[in-house]
C-alpha cells in the first residue's frame, strides 16, 4: 500500500518539484564523500526531478575550479559508474559562489539557475557545515531573499546541552519555521534502519514478543576502527556521547522501541518516537562508561589533558509498559577492534530445562535476533537446535538473510541520497524533530553534569575492561562467536 501525504504547503510525497539546490561547505570532506556523488546520482538516476547546484564555500574559487573539484570528488567516491556523457550533464548543472562574494551574489546565482528551469522550482540548503557556522547559513540565505522558500538540511550535533539545543532552536525558528527544517541523521536513511519498521509492523510472527515478556535485554553496538583522522577542532569539544549517542544510537533506540504508527507519514511516526523519549529514565552516570583510547592526547590539536571520550557504553530504560525493566545497553567509540552496526535483541532463556547438563543448551547465551545496518543489511535470528546424530547434544544454529539475495538490491539508495529526495519532497519521517532533540538532551544532562572519568584502553580493542562489570550478568554481543554467512 502507498501512502500519500499532502501538507499544508501543497507538497505531495512521492513526487518532487525541480529544485536549486544551495550546498554550504561544498568543498568540505562530507560533501565531497557523499553530497556530491549523492547529487550526481540523483541527476542522472532520474530519481530525483531536475536539480541544479549553487555550491558555496570560503574557498575562493570560481565556478569552473570547483567542478574540477566537484570531478575528482565524484570520480574518487561515487559508489556508480560514471561516464564522459552522464558527467557532462551534470557538470552543466553546476555554479560556485565563494562565501565572501555575499548574499547577493548567492541570491543572483538561484536566480540564473531558476530561469532556466520549470515554473514552480524550489530551493533546498544543505548546510554541510560546523555547528557554529550554521546560523550563519541561515542569515546568509535570509538576506539573500531565500529563506521564506527554502527547505533547510542541518547536520548534527544540534547542540551540547538541553540550553544550547534551546537556543539553537529559537534562533533558527526566528528566520525559519519548524516545517521548513530538516536535521539530518543519515543512519535513519539507511536501507537496514527502516527495515526494522518493514520487520517489527509488517509481521505477525514478532511484534507479539516485542516486549518485556519475552525479551531480556537490547543492545546497539556502533564501534568504529577510525581514529580520530585529523578532526581534532570538532571532537575534543564534542566526544563520542555527543558525536553519536545523542544523534544516532538514541534515534535507532527508539525505531527500535517505538510502538505501532497509525500509519507511515512523519507525523504518526514521530508521535511514537516522541513517546519513546519521553519515557526515558534520565541517564545514571554510575552506569555509564567512558574510555579514552591510548595516544588520543598525542594526536594534533588535541589537549594534552584531555578529558574527552573516545568511547562510550551505557545502560538505559525506557519506563512504559512495553518496555519496564529492559535494559538497552548503547556502545559505540573510535579505534576499536572493528567496525560494525548491530542491533541484538536478546531473549529469556527457558525458565526451566530437560536437557542435562552436558547437552550444550545455553552454553552460547540466549537466542538472539539481530540486525546489521551495514550498507549490506543482513539479519540473523540464532537458537539452539539438535546436532545430526545419536544423543542429545545442541548447537547454535541460525536463519539468515542478506539485502544481497535480493533481486531489487541495485534498487538502494545511499542514506544521504534518500534524505535529500525525502527533503525535497518535503518528507519528515526521517529526520528529527525539535521537540525529540531537546528531550535527548534533557535525558542526557545528569551524565552532561557529573561525567565519570574517562578510562583508558588499548587501540583496535573493545574499550575499557569496565564494560563487562556494566552489562554482568549478561556479555556484550560484539565481538561475534560466529561470522556472518556470505552468499554462495
Amino acid at each position: 500500500m502507498t501512502v500519500v501525504v499532502v501538507e499544508a504547503r501543497g507538497a505531495v510525497h512521492g513526487m518532487a518539484d525541480p529544485h536549486v539546490v544551495v550546498l554550504f561547505g561544498a568543498t568540505g570532506d562530507l560533501a565531497k564523500r557523499k553530497l556530491l556523488p549523492g547529487l550526481f546520482h540523483l541527476s542522472n538516476s532520474h530519481l530525483a526531478p531536475e536539480i541544479r547546484i549553487v555550491a558555496t564555500s570560503l574557498d575562493d574559487l570560481d565556478t569552473e575550479g570547483f567542478k574540477k573539484v566537484a570531478e575528482k570528488a565524484c570520480k574518487e567516491f561515487s559508489t556508480r559508474k560514471i561516464t564522459n556523457e552522464s558527467w557532462k550533464d551534470f557538470v552543466d548543472r553546476l555554479s560556485y559562489v565563494p562565501v565572501g562574494a555575499g548574499a547577493d551574489a548567492l541570491a543572483k546565482a538561484v536566480k540564473e539557475h531558476r530561469g532556466q528551469m520549470p515554473e514552480g522550482t524550489r530551493v533546498l540548503a544543505y548546510l554541510s557545515v560546523p555547528p557554529k557556522a550554521a546560523l550563519a547559513a541561515i542569515t546568509t540565505l535570509d538576506k539573500a531573499g531565500l529563506a521564506q522558500e527554502a527547505n533547510v538540511i542541518m547536520e548534527k550535533p544540534f547542540g551540547t546541552d538541553l540550553a544550547s539545543a534551546k537556543s539553537l532552536n529559537s534562533s533558527i525558528h526566528e528566520v525559519l519555521k519548524e516545517r521548513q527544517i530538516f536535521r539530518i541523521d543519515h543512519f535513519l536513511g539507511k536501507e537496514p534502519a527502516q527495515n526494522i519498521l518493514a520487520f517489527r509492523f509488517a509481521n505477525g510472527l514478532f511484534e507479539p514478543i516485542w516486549n518485556r515478556n519475552f525479551i531480556d535485554h537490547i543492545q546497539i553496538d556502533v564501534p568504529e576502527k577510525l581514529t580520530l583522522e585529523g578532526r581534532a577542532v570538532f571532537y575534543e569539544p564534542t566526544g563520542a556521547y555527543k558525536d553519536m549517542v545523542v544523534t544516532h544510537l538514541m534515534q535507532i533506540l527508539a525505531f527500535v522501541a517505538m510502538e505501532s504508527p497509525t500509519a507511515l507519514d512523519a507525523k504518526s511516526i514521530t508521535i511514537e518516537k516522541t513517546k519513546v523519549f519521553d519515557s526515558m529514565r534520565p541517564l545514571d552516570p554510575k552506569r555509564v562508561v567512558r574510555g579514552q583510547y591510548k595516544g588520543y592526547r598525542d594526536e594534533p590539536g588535541v589537549d594534552p589533558e584531555s578529558e574527552t571520550e573516545t568511547f562510550i557504553a551505557l545502560e538505559c530504560f525506557i519506563d512504559n509498559w512495553r518496555w519496564a525493566g529492559v535494559p538497552f545497553f548503547l556502545r559505540t567509540g573510535k579505534s576499536l577492534a572493528a567496525g560494525q552496526r548491530i542491533i541484538s535483541i536478546a531473549f529469556h532463556e527457558p525458565p526451566s530445562s530437560m536437557f542435562p547438563a552436558n547437552s550444550g543448551v545455553g552454553e552460547h547465551g540466549p537466542d538472539h535476533l539481530t540486525f546489521d545496518l551495514a550498507d549490506a543489511s543482513k539479519v540473523s535470528l540464532s537458537f539452539y537446535g539438535k546436532r545430526p546424530g545419536p544423543g542429545m547434544k545442541l548447537d547454535k544454529l541460525s536463519l539468515q538473510f542478506a539485502m544481497q539475495e535480493t533481486e531489487n538490491v541495485g534498487d538502494v539508495l545511499e542514506a544521504y541520497e534518500r534524505l535529500i529526495l525525502d527533503a525535497m519532497r518535503g518528507d519528515h519521517t526521517l529526520f528529527t524533530t525539535a521537540d525529540g532533540i531537546e528531550r535527548l538532551w534533557a535525558v542526557s544532562q545528569p551524565l552532561l553534569d557529573n561525567p565519570p572519568p574517562v578510562k583508558g584502553y588499548e587501540m583496535f580493542t573493545w574499550g575499557p575492561n569496565a564494560i563487562h562489570q556494566l552489562i554482568a550478568p549478561r556479555a556484550w554481543r560484539l565481538p561475534f562467536e560466529r561470522v556472518w554467512r556470505s552468499k554462495k
